[in-house]
């Protein structure tokens, strides 16, 4: 089989600065619009069989299970025209074949994927490198998403100049789950902290409109039983984290208000889809303004008037920098045009096998659509369509949808509804009913036990008892990453093995036992104040800070004791009686560094600093 790769991926690409340049692409974006119009009108779009295939995105981790940046070696390495890059260094995708849909084309897709990730698996086990599949990769840090970690690939650096020249301002980056997450960033990196499993399904021009707003309408219902993104940096935040990540990380809004784009390139949309194929791809040409461009030898009316199929590469582009998370995909495949709908919402993992079981299921509801959910767009509100999907990415298996004017829990509407109405869709196809059951049985055990994002979550809590985060998360990824290698499916993942963290005990950093939970104050508080709080709160340490978070002193209970005899004294500042004078270390300093440093300075505590801002502190107790 071949593979239906994206355009984005194919060409050189160079960034629209020019009014020359954007005049011939916008030339040549309106003529890959009416090609495509006339391929439509003159019957030349594939209509069948149904086709299916996927992009696997993965992460590459060292013996500690931190993110390693060898992509491009490993890329080399594994020299096999099915892996790309994506833009982070420590990520990998593999292009998979397009398989036509019927019989046991979910396990011949598993096998190849299977095949392919020994493979690269091989060539990374050669350089002391693991391949670990996750929507989110838990052990990530703020340090993996700086501009330092992009692969050195021009396109990226081209999206990433472009997306910040059109903002003009910080990514201000504001997730609240359990926990919440607020970062200013200065580039897109946070992007590549997304790793995804893409699913696509060709279908045929007839009702494409309609089976897009119903791909649409099951997208809550689907994702929830599919999270497996609850984690980042520590904090632990929706179900399906990416959902909200993606959103602000290619943000080219500066802010919410702009008159010309009210929404984000990374969107569910605002409406039902109306009209023609076309008006879709219209719909976005008129909302996003393109940003890149290559050399076009040829437009594309011209080249269907000379018997050519069109890969219609200025449509392609424009189409590689809008992110919907059902996105509609234009593709040529042995010659003939044809058109699919790709899932871009489904995270990696937690094994291979609920992948594809994620993809049947997908794929199973789609075509199962009973008659009287057709015309979608005219029953449903596409509002309560819209919550079920941020709902889902928020609550995953605990959300409540709106589905057919009621209320109703995912667990119900997936094992009473949507999964008899998928073995209905894929029965109907030729689909083995042994694959069939064989895939959609792991979708049920998912649904009545632990989803991916739910034995993260669960795990990690029971970890913080008696880890810190930076070491938590990495035992969670060596667990993930051992369950993984066996093939277990995650409703069997159950309890982890702390033991698994022993291997990289001995390169510990400060950042694995530092407190990042700490009380500080300011140099114009009063004496009274922070002898109170280290009263109430047990400590012997107290970080000043001015207004940005800049460490700017520090107390003792040494400093602060005296006081205590002396209560006419305790209007005194702070400013009075701290030390200016401070040694601090780094979150990455090693253990026995920061130890050494303790006792030759004869002190107990140790701030922690990164660019001058307080983010932790460690004390003699901790090392």
């Amino acid at each position: 089989m071949q593979k239906n790769h994206s355009v984005m991926g194919e060409l050189e690409v160079t960034q629209l600065k020019t009014k020359k340049d954007r005049a011939n692409y916008i030339h040549h974006l309106l003529n890959d619009i009416k090609a495509l119009e006339l391929m439509i009108e003159k019957g030349m779009i594939d209509e069948g069989p149904l086709r299916i295939g996927a992009e696997q995105e993965f992460c590459l981790v060292n013996q500690d299970f931190l993110p390693e940046n060898k992509s491009l070696e490993l890329l080399k390495d594994i020299n096999d025209d099915h892996f790309t890059t994506e833009i982070s260094n420590y990520n990998l995708e593999i292009n998979l074949d397009t398989f036509q849909l019927g019989n046991t084309c979910f396990s011949k897709l598993y096998e190849q994927l299977e095949a392919l990730l020994d493979k690269a698996r091989k060539a990374a086990a050669k350089k002391g490198i693991k391949i670990v599949l996750t929507g989110i990769l838990p052990s990530l840090t703020v340090k993996n998403s700086d501009e330092q970690n992009m692969t050195e690939v021009e396109r990226y650096a081209l999206i990433n100049d472009a997306i910040k020249s059109s903002r003009r301002q910080n990514f201000d980056i504001h997730i609240k789950g359990v926990d919440e997450l607020n970062l200013m960033h200065d580039s897109v990196m946070l992007e590549g902290c997304n790793t995804s499993f893409q699913m696509h399904l060709q279908l045929g021009t007839k009702d494409f409109v309609d089976n897009y707003n119903w791909a649409q309408a099951i997208a809550g219902p689907i994702l929830s039983a599919c999270t497996n993104s609850p984690l980042l940096f520590g904090k632990e935040l929706w179900s399906e984290t990416r959902i909200a990540l993606f959103t602000q990380s290619v943000d080219t809004r500066a802010n919410s208000y702009l008159l010309n784009e009210k929404q984000s390139r990374v969107s569910f949309g605002n409406d039902w889809q109306r009209g023609t194929i076309t008006d879709i791809f219209k719909d976005n040409i008129s909302r996003f303004r393109s940003f890149l461009t290559t050399n076009f030898t040829k437009n594309s009316v011209d080249m269907l008037n000379d018997g050519e199929t069109p890969r219609l590469r200025a449509l392609g582009l424009h189409n590689g920098t809008i992110y919907p998370w059902n996105r509609v995909c234009y593709g040529v495949l042995d010659g003939k045009p044809n058109l699919r709908i790709e899932n871009r919402y489904i995270p990696s993992g937690p094994s291979t096998k609920d992948e594809i079981a994620n993809f049947m299921f997908w794929v199973g509801v789609m075509l199962g659509k009973p008659k009287e959910y057709e015309n979608v767009n005219e029953k449903w509100s596409f509002k309560d369509v819209k919550r079920n999907f941020f709902n889902a990415a928020r609550y995953g298996k605990a959300t409540l949808f709106k589905w057919n004017g009621k209320d109703i829990s995912s667990h119900d509407l997936i094992v009473n509804e949507l999964l008899p109405m998928a073995y209905k869709g894929l029965y109907k196809f030729g689909i083995s009913p042994h694959d069939a059951e064989h895939y959609l049985k792991i979708i049920k055990n998912r649904v009545h036990t632990t989803s991916g994002s739910e034995w993260l979550t669960s795990n990690y809590r029971s970890l913080l008892k008696d880890y810190k985060p930076y070491e938590a998360m990495q035992i969670l990824t060596a667990n993930m990453y051992e369950k993984q290698e066996k093939g277990y499916q995650v409703s069997t993942w159950g309890l982890i093995n702390t033991n698994l963290g022993d291997a990289f005990k001995d390169k510990r950093v400060v950042k694995h036992i530092m407190n990042s939970d700490i009380f500080s104050v300011r140099k114009n508080d009063s004496v009274a104040l922070v002898l109170n709080m280290m009263l109430w709160k047990n400590i012997h340490h107290m970080p000043v800070i001015n207004q940005d978070v800049e460490l700017i002193g520090l107390l003792s209970w040494n400093d602060v004791k005296a006081y205590l005899d002396h209560p006419e004294k305790l209007d005194e500042s702070v400013k009075s009686i701290m030390k200016t004078e401070i040694i601090t270390v780094d979150e990455y300093t090693p253990i026995t560094e920061a130890k050494t440093l303790m006792k030759e300075h004869k002190i107990n505590s140790l701030p922690v600093v990164s660019q001058d801002k307080l983010i932790g502190l460690i004390t003699s107790n901790d090392v």
